[in-house]
């Protein structure tokens, strides 16, 4: 596959992750303004808690992506937090940062809380917390697609 192609395949991927965010971005706004104004129970938990983890390994399956195109260096044992770190770099000669600051510090939550998630069989929610990450999936996820268009726009003057 030449370059170009390979440019032309990741922009593909990045339009597809974006629809895809887009989905369950609507979704969980939409719940928020339906169903939290409510009672919250375990139904509801549940819910976010899918719906955010949703959110975030799409997320992370186009940093992969992105982080493979380029550079494909990361740490073996720690390669969530180091992939989602190396989408705030600028890599001179190569590609322009993924990512600002901010978005990175609202999805290093929603990395902490997926992993957590993955591992709690309670039925016993904190809704403090997922309140918290509600927040800051609020701030960030106009942002996030804006930056991904930003680096969608890098990628085709590769072209």
């Amino acid at each position: 596959m030449n370059l170009e192609t390979k440019i032309q395949t990741l922009r593909a991927e990045i339009n597809k992750s974006l629809s895809v965010l887009t989905r369950i971005e609507n979704y969980i706004v939409d719940f928020q303004q339906k169903k939290l104004n409510m009672p919250h129970g375990i139904d509801e938990a549940m819910i976010i808690t899918q719906a955010l983890t949703n959110y975030y390994t799409c997320i992370e399956t186009l940093f992969l992506r992105i982080s493979k195109f380029f550079e494909n260096n990361l740490d073996k044992d720690l390669w969530h937090s180091s992939l989602l770190e190396k989408m705030t770099l600028e890599i001179e000669d190569v590609r322009p940062k993924v990512i600002c600051d901010s978005v990175y510090n609202g999805l290093l939550e929603l990395l902490k809380f997926r992993h957590f998630s993955r591992y709690y069989f309670e039925l016993d929610y904190d809704w403090d917390k997922l309140k918290f990450l509600l927040k800051k999936f609020n701030d960030i996820h106009i942002q996030i697609r804006t930056d991904l268009s930003i680096f969608d726009y890098f990628l085709n003057k590769l072209l």
